[in-house]
This record gives structure tokens, C-alpha cells and sequence, in this order.
């Protein structure tokens, strides 16, 4: 048995049918050697043979009673991958309108908590042969960072990897469910150990909140720069479209961006990658809301996850804080609004490293799934988040990815997006992960808060453009080697209401069918205004 964290056991606890709680990613390949058909057979193969040298995709939840407390991942001896691995097929004419919709039906369905929490699905149908993955694990088994090392335990370095020594995976005697002394006695001694530790930071935690109080609030009280714009973070956003009680259908739009070039405009203004991140999303949002109620006078918060792992620490498991910076959308001109972004984000991430030692991953759980589950469902049925002041208005993630190109039985990934999680009140997650040569976009909506991302996508384009102008992007891949621009010849309303659904395909041998109509609500897409720049 293996305890789940308390930051872990959060992600479950808050779970409802309207807040999925599950991460996933998308990856999109050259068209495999062989074709659908063998590509698919391989990919079981593939999995078969991995998965037993990937313990985290064998972990299955064995519930506590009464759920009392935290539940603790138990093996599950024989994984069956009909129920995890399925297929679906594009309607015509298989480009990025139908993957983006496509993606976003299935990120609203839940996995199944009986059996180990992921699920991939192989997508075919794409034009020019291509195929893609869309792979989704519960955020209580790993976050980003930890989504990376499995993305290196299940794809390969080179296109002709080495031959496994086995095509299956190793048997494993089948184990006998813990019983209720032995998960008792499993939350006793975990909630000890971190009460222990509680104790034991208190004067830690004393100094730093101390250290925080003095920090004058303005230059003119003796406060360095730094100082100034940390306090300029904590501050209530304004009230947004995307600040609301969200519904569970879900939106997707995908961008990717030259690394180098961001890279240099990073250096050109003496900022990291990440405020460049920060400053391109601020942009674009600006040119979003221009076309939708207008640019908030207010700046925009967003929430921003900082990782708290060490360096080489690839476990299983979620350690992460979240912070808030303000992303200076009232400042019209790019590169000023870049410096302010610069210096907010860098005072924040320097409390945040002060406070590294002391924020805990890991906590007392006796108790917590009666209280966070009655809490969540009492915040989706009372509506506060239409209510309240947000304390942040989206949220941005970035995530260091592979740095070299991977393949899956043979064919080269040209893209990895990542997508995660919305929630009441933060109906938008922008998340970017670096892979390769580009950084990639997973821009993920709730339908009722963001109904076309695809709009903030194109936005986030031209923002790009505004401070590389003599950059032109590459974007999604729509040749098998030659990365070209993300955007869609056809327009968003057109796409949408000639949408087809997607039709099962029949599978492989071990195979099962899927698909994307088997997302809970389907909403017909309405036409919306083409975002051209903002009002003068």
C-alpha cells in the first residue's frame, strides 16, 4: 500500500461531474510506418510490454472505510487495457477544428475509479495520415512535471528503439484487498508522521509570515522594486466572463510557438522564458476581451502553479504550490506591459523560494474527504463563484518538457499540448509545455465561460507577433516534417455548425471502440466576430 499525499487526495475529494479532475496531454505524430491499422496493434504492444515497468499505471485506489480518510494506491495485478486503450475517428476532413473539438468532448468525461486512473485514446482520421494520443491521468496520481518522466517511460528516444524482452506483462500473483485494520492503521500512522512534521516547521512558517508583514508596500517607504510589484500581485481581479460557475463541457485550442525566438525575446528584455509566457497570454487576452465586453480597466490575475520538486525528483505524485501574479493588462504597450509582468512574477517566485521548505505537499488526512467533498458540492450548488470577487481569473502553467524528439512505434511526435483543469470560477487554464524546438499551447476552456478558444489562440498569435515582428511563427504541424501555422482557413462559426460526430471505428484485436459522443452534453458552437486587433 502506498498512502496518497494530501495535496493528491485533494484533486479526488474535489472531483464532481462538473470539475473533472484529471490532466492530460495531446500528442500529434507523422503518419505511423504501416498505417492505422498496424500502428495501432503496435501501440498495444507497446503498452503491454511497458507496463510493467511502469508501476503508476497499475495504481488503483483502495477506499478507506466510510472514506474516513485518504484512500492508498494499491498494484492491481493485471491491467486490463481494453478498458483503458480505445480509438476514435475524426469526421472528414480530419484537421485541426475536428482534433480541437474532439479533445474537448473527451476531457469532460470522467475515468473510472474501479480501475487505475488513465486512459489513452489513439485518434485517426487526420489529415495527411497523421496520428495522434490523447492521454489522460487523474491529477491525484502525478502533475505536470511528474507527466513528463511518464511520458519518457512510455515513448522512445530514437524511431527503431531497441527490441523488448517481452511482449506482455510479467505475471504477478493477484493480492487480496487490504482490510479495514490494515487502512486504518495505514491513516493513523500517515497522519502521525505529518503532525510530526507540522510541529516541527511551526517556527519556520512564524518567520516567514513575519518577514512578510515588514516587507514595506511602497518604493517611497524604503521598499526595493521588487518589493513593490510583489504587493501589486495581491490584489482581487476584475469580474470576467471567465469568473463564473462553470458546467462540464469542455473547449480546446492548441498553439505552438518557435522556441528560440521566445527565447530571444526573453533575452532582449532581460526576462525568463516563463514572464514571456506570462506576457504573450496578457496579450492575448487583451485582444480577446476587446472583441468581448471590452478590456477590464483592472488588471488580470492569473494563478501560477511553481513546482517544489528537486532537481531529479521524477516521483509519481503531485508537489507544486500556487502562486498569483498580475499580468498588467492595463498596460497598452507590449513591452512595458512585458518589464511589469517581469517584475511581479519575479517578486512572487522570490517569496515563493523563501517559503519552499515550509509549504507543505503533505498533510493530515483523517476527516478531509467528508469536509472538501461536502465543500465542493455545496460551492458547484450555491453559485458563489457568479458571486464573489476572483482572486484569480484564469490560470497559467509552464512545464519543461522533453528536449529532444520522441517516437512511439516508430513515428516522430511533431507536437505535445498538454491540457489540464478548470474550475468554478476559473473557467480558463492556459498551460504550456516546451518540447523539442517549439513550446506548445493547451488551451483549455469550460464551454460556458470560453466557448471558442480558438479565438484566444489566434489572438495569442498575433501577440506573438507584436513583440517578434520579424518572427513568423511555426505552429501546428500539418505536414508529416514541416511545422506550419496553427491557424484554420475555415471560419470558427463554419467549423463549428458543420461539425460531425465522431464515428466508432472498429478496433484492432484487444481494441475497444470509442467515441467523442460519448461526452455527457454536446453544445452547437455559435459564429463569433474574428478577432483582427483591438479597437482604437
Amino acid at each position: 500500500m502506498k498512502p496518497l499525499s494530501g495535496l493528491d487526495g485533494t484533486f479526488l475529494h474535489l472531483e464532481t461531474p462538473a470539475t473533472p479532475m484529471h490532466v492530460a496531454s495531446l500528442h500529434l505524430f507523422e503518419p505511423p510506418p504501416g498505417g492505422c491499422e498496424h500502428f495501432a496493434r503496435a501501440v498495444r504492444a507497446m503498452l503491454a510490454a511497458r507496463i510493467k515497468d511502469t508501476p503508476v499505471l497499475r495504481r488503483k485506489l483502495a477506499p478507506m472505510p466510510l472514506q474516513f480518510a485518504n484512500p492508498v494506491w494499491v498494484d492491481e495485478p493485471a491491467v486490463d487495457l481494453d478498458a483503458h486503450v480505445r480509438r476514435v475517428t475524426l469526421p472528414r476532413p480530419g484537421g485541426l477544428a475536428q482534433l480541437e473539438a474532439c479533445i474537448g468532448e473527451l476531457h469532460a468525461q470522467l475515468l473510472d475509479r474501479e480501475r487505475p486512473l488513465w486512459a489513452l485514446y489513439l485518434i485517426e482520421g487526420l489529415a495527411d495520415g497523421q496520428a495522434a494520443f490523447y492521454v489522460k491521468v487523474h491529477h491525484a496520481v502525478l502533475d505536470g512535471n511528474a507527466g513528463v518522466a511518464l511520458a519518457h517511460a512510455l515513448f522512445d528516444t530514437e524511431a527503431q528503439p531497441p527490441e523488448a524482452l517481452a511482449s506482455s506483462p510479467a505475471s504477478r500473483r493477484p493480492r487480496a484487498a487490504p482490510g479495514v485494520l490494515a487502512l486504518t492503521a495505514a491513516a493513523v500512522k500517515h497522519d502521525a508522521a505529518q503532525y510530526v512534521k507540522l510541529v516541527r516547521h511551526l517556527p519556520d512558517v512564524a518567520r516567514l509570515l513575519a518577514g512578510l508583514v515588514t516587507i514595506p508596500d511602497a518604493p517611497a517607504a524604503g521598499a526595493s522594486r521588487g518589493d513593490s510589484a510583489l504587493w501589486r500581485n495581491f490584489a482581487f481581479g476584475p469580474k470576467t466572463a471567465l469568473n463564473v460557475q462553470i458546467t462540464g463541457e469542455r473547449r480546446f485550442a492548441a498553439v505552438s510557438l518557435p522556441l528560440d525566438a521566445l527565447k530571444s525575446i526573453a533575452a532582449e528584455h532581460a526576462a525568463k522564458l516563463n514572464d514571456v509566457v506570462l506576457a504573450l497570454c496578457s496579450g492575448a487576452l487583451r485582444r480577446y476581451f476587446a472583441h468581448h465586453g471590452g478590456i477590464p480597466k483592472k488588471s488580470l490575475i492569473a494563478a501560477m502553479p511553481i513546482s517544489l520538486r528537486e532537481a531529479g525528483n521524477t516521483e509519481f505524485t503531485t508537489k507544486a504550490t500556487m502562486a498569483v501574479v498580475s499580468l498588467a493588462t492595463q498596460i497598452a504597450d507590449p513591452v512595458a506591459r512585458l518589464a511589469s509582468i517581469r517584475d511581479a512574477s519575479s517578486a512572487v517566485k522570490a517569496v515563493a523560494k523563501r517559503a519552499e521548505s515550509v509549504l507543505p505537499t503533505d498533510y493530515p488526512t483523517i476527516g478531509v474527504p467528508w469536509v472538501l467533498g461536502g465543500l465542493a458540492s455545496l460551492y458547484g450548488r450555491s453559485k458563489l463563484a457568479n458571486l464573489i470577487p476572483p482572486i484569480a481569473n484564469l490560470v497559467i502553467s509552464n512545464v519543461p518538457g522533453p528536449k529532444a524528439a520522441l517516437y512511439a512505434c516508430g513515428a516522430r511526435m511533431l507536437a505535445y499540448w498538454p491540457i489540464s483543469i478548470v474550475e468554478h470560477g476559473l473557467g480558463l487554464n492556459i498551460t504550456v509545455m516546451s518540447y523539442a524546438d517549439t513550446l506548445c499551447f493547451g488551451i483549455t476552456s469550460a464551454q460556458n465561460a470560453m466557448p471558442h478558444p480558438r479565438q484566444l489562440a489566434d489572438a495569442l498569435l498575433k501577440s506573438f507577433e507584436e513583440l517578434a515582428p520579424v518572427v513568423a511563427p511555426a505552429v501546428v504541424p500539418a505536414k508529416p516534417r514541416k511545422p506550419r501555422a496553427v491557424k484554420s482557413t475555415e471560419p470558427i462559426g463554419k467549423r463549428a455548425n458543420t461539425r460531425k460526430p465522431i464515428s466508432p471505428r472498429k478496433p484492432a484485436p484487444g481494441l475497444a471502440a470509442a467515441s467523442c459522443d460519448e461526452a455527457p452534453r454536446r453544445v452547437r458552437r455559435k459564429a463569433a466576430t474574428p478577432i483582427e486587433g483591438e479597437p482604437t
